[in-house]
């Protein structure tokens, strides 16, 4: 009856102990991902920021695509799109719902190329200097970009993403005081039968073993349910709003499952050696008194 009972006890506190650590570990994953994600994101904005590039009117359509085709193959180009004067006449007439051509005479808009950057190019600094190298062709009329939205994004993205770097760290150290609270409190019941271990003449890396392996279990089924929930949440939201497919990639999903299972091992880990430790080093007066 009383072996049923301890049993049941044990099972009750590795059950307990798994919910816990899960629930911790679901919630250092959410920050990972949050701050892996931030970093997609600004990626996604950055590089769907564009400029365009206006062109002569004196330019054949020919030279046009041959400069295109040039930049193309420019490290900081990650796309670019040619807009014919006849394309960028139809696009404003739907747009403003009248035809300057029929008032104005002639079409006043001009041959256009629209350039989109990679992120680490999107950033007036560079656009700047890529500028500088663009008009170097005499067709070029004039680079047209948004100076002031570019500024916005990456100063928003810079303090955003130093937010979640400060968040990041500070649940860190909830979730360690938490897990190793939860920990303390499990060995601390048992700190008796350690003292008896001790009597007996078992070694320390005897007495501690069992607890190790067990902790050690939990970390990892802990941080496997809450790599599971996880991967559910972001597919779910993939499936809600798939352009966030770009944003929630697999290896971002990847990343932030190792980071759980390595954080759920090492934490726990951890915290057990070191309340373990504690009470091998008590002696048996000092135990009734804590």
């Amino acid at each position: 009856m009383s072996r049923n009972k301890s049993t049941s006890r044990f099972s009750l506190q590795f059950v307990t102990s798994t919910i816990t650590t899960t629930m911790v570990l679901l919630l250092l994953g959410m920050v990972v991902f949050m701050v892996l994600g931030a970093h997609n994101l600004s990626v996604y904005v950055k590089e769907n920021i564009s400029f365009s590039i206006l062109i002569s009117d004196d330019m054949k359509e020919a030279d046009i695509l041959n400069m295109q085709k040039q930049l193309d193959r420019k490290p900081f180009v990650k796309q670019s799109q040619y807009i014919s004067k006849q394309q960028a006449l139809k696009e404003q007439t739907e747009a403003m719902g009248t035809d300057p051509e029929e008032f104005l005479g002639y079409n006043p808009f001009s041959a256009s190329l629209e350039i989109k950057l990679y992120s680490d190019y999107a950033n007036t600094d560079s656009i700047a200097k890529i500028e500088k190298q663009i008009k170097k062709n005499s067709n070029i009329q004039e680079i047209l970009y948004q100076k002031e939205l570019i500024d916005a994004v990456n100063e928003n993205i810079r303090n955003i993403s130093l937010m979640l770097l400060g968040l990041a760290v500070i649940l860190t150290f909830i979730s360690f005081a938490l897990i190793n609270n939860n920990i303390r409190l499990t060995i601390y019941a048992k700190r008796f039968l350690i003292h008896t271990m001790k009597l007996v003449g078992a070694g320390w890396g005897f007495i501690r073993r069992p607890f190790l392996r067990r902790n050690f279990g939990i970390g990892v089924l802990s941080a496997f349910i809450a790599d599971a929930l996880l991967w559910a949440g972001a597919s779910w939201m993939v499936s809600y709003e798939p352009e966030l497919i770009k944003v929630v990639t697999p290896g971002v999903m990847v990343l932030v499952s190792l980071s759980v299972l390595l954080f759920g091992v090492l934490i726990t880990w951890m915290c057990t050696l070191f309340s373990i430790n504690k009470y091998l080093r008590m002696k048996a007066g000092t135990l009734y008194y804590i």
